[in-house]
């Protein structure tokens, strides 16, 4: 039976080509505008991530600030000061810290033989580079014996080694901070960034012990670490420590200031996610107009054929079989014409390649541009609106069908 009612809907679709065809066309527009909306979705996602990744998501910095809740004895305003003493304390007591530094930053004159230039040095220990994920393009990043006996060693930016030594090699050679010597010992690789007032491939990095000749390193300006774990339990955590070692409560957001990756992260996720309902609301609308001409396509074929229902009823069918009849018809349509849109989807986002997005306002940005990424879960979500849009615009016309009267259909002209 399944063999005869495929075969009455291929005999339909053929005799009226254009039609069919014209239908199918609607068909995968439609389904192609719901997969290529739900990939651009998916792509703005995996850009945001991508500009978070280049530092690493499980990444938290936590900055001094003053109170602003008076706690016992102690009133509001008083100034937090981190010292050596709170990277231990944070160390021991939050959970899941994977590695930590502490960090000191100044801008300092930075100079060599042919240029002067003003540009912020972090000290920092090693274990920065794995916390900020510094890669090296050339040389290497200092060491713990550097650090430890405060050799003169710095590693520096792409775009300052470009503006210091204009494509010369940099390793071994000696710039002057603040009029002090320091050996280049690597380049690191460039981060996106912002224009020219974004410092951070500019920035220079010393080890934490020689940054004290070029500021008094008693008081620290930062602390950063990667964790592994909940990012909340680790901030809440480390509020906690703090609180109870600086006099402050936990929720005086003013005392500490805490720069929480995945918090941020978090929350463009949620805008994304917003943004691939929308995307998915506007396809399932333009899906939804093809579904009307399919709807009106499947109606006019009733009223065509409204004598040869009137036989087939005379001849015994039941209003169940004319209903799957018409039905199965809709449904191949659907189907070709869902088969050739995500098709067209695929080819399209091949063609398309890389839309210009963050690249657009940052250097070295062009990971952080959207891609158009056709996953299976949306090539699923489009079949399943594409479904329910030929069952929905095919069952209205076969009920049509199927409640014909036998004797009116037979005296059809």
């Amino acid at each position: 039976m399944l063999k005869d009612i495929l075969g009455q809907a291929w005999e339909a679709m053929v005799y009226n080509r254009r039609r069919t065809a014209i239908t199918m066309i609607g068909m995968a527009w439609g389904i192609a505008t719901v997969v290529l909306l739900l990939a651009y979705g998916a792509g703005f996602n995996r850009a945001i991530e991508n500009i978070f990744a280049q530092w690493g998501t499980n990444l938290i910095g936590v900055f001094p600030g003053r109170t602003s809740q008076q706690v016992g004895g102690d009133k509001a305003g008083v100034k937090v000061r981190f010292t050596m003493d709170d990277l231990d304390r944070v160390s021991n007591s939050v959970p899941g810290i994977f590695h930590i530094s502490p960090m000191e930053w100044q801008n300092v004159t930075v100079q060599n033989d042919l240029h002067t230039y003003t540009w912020e040095v972090d000290g920092v220990r090693p274990n920065f580079q794995d916390i900020f994920k510094l890669d090296t393009d050339a040389g290497r990043f200092f060491d713990g014996a550097e650090d430890q006996q405060r050799e003169h060693v710095c590693v520096i930016g792409s775009e300052a080694k470009a503006k210091l030594f204009s494509g010369g090699w940099p390793i071994g050679e000696t710039i002057r901070l603040n009029g002090i010597n320091f050996t280049v010992v690597g380049v690191y690789s460039p981060k996106m960034q912002e224009g020219d007032n974004d410092n951070r491939n500019r920035t220079i990095y010393v080890p934490f012990n020689t940054m004290n000749d070029l500021k008094d390193t008693h008081y620290i300006d930062g602390i950063w670490f990667n964790y592994r774990g909940d990012n909340e339990i680790i901030e809440k955590g480390l509020r906690e420590t703090l609180g109870a070692a600086h006099h402050f409560k936990p929720t005086d957001h003013n005392a500490i200031f805490v720069a929480n990756l995945m918090t941020q992260l978090a929350q463009f996720h949620i805008l994304a996610m917003a943004l691939q309902v929308l995307l998915s609301m506007v396809g399932s609308l333009t899906l939804g107009i093809a579904g009307i001409g399919l709807m009106n396509i499947m109606l006019v074929a009733v009223q065509q054929r409204t004598r040869e229902i009137g036989v087939e009823k005379a001849l015994g069918a039941q209003k169940k079989h004319i209903l799957v009849q018409f039905l199965a018809e809709a449904m191949a349509i659907t189907s070709v014409g869902g088969v050739s849109g995500i098709a067209l989807a695929y080819l399209i986002s091949v063609l398309v390649g890389r839309i210009t997005f963050y690249s657009a306002l940052a250097k070295n940005a062009t990971d952080a541009d959207i891609r158009l990424i056709i996953s299976p879960m949306s090539v699923i979500v489009a079949t399943v609106i594409l479904v329910i849009t030929g069952l929905v615009s095919g069952m209205i016309p076969a009920m049509r069908a199927a409640n014909l009267d036998p004797i009116e259909a037979l005296r059809y002209e």
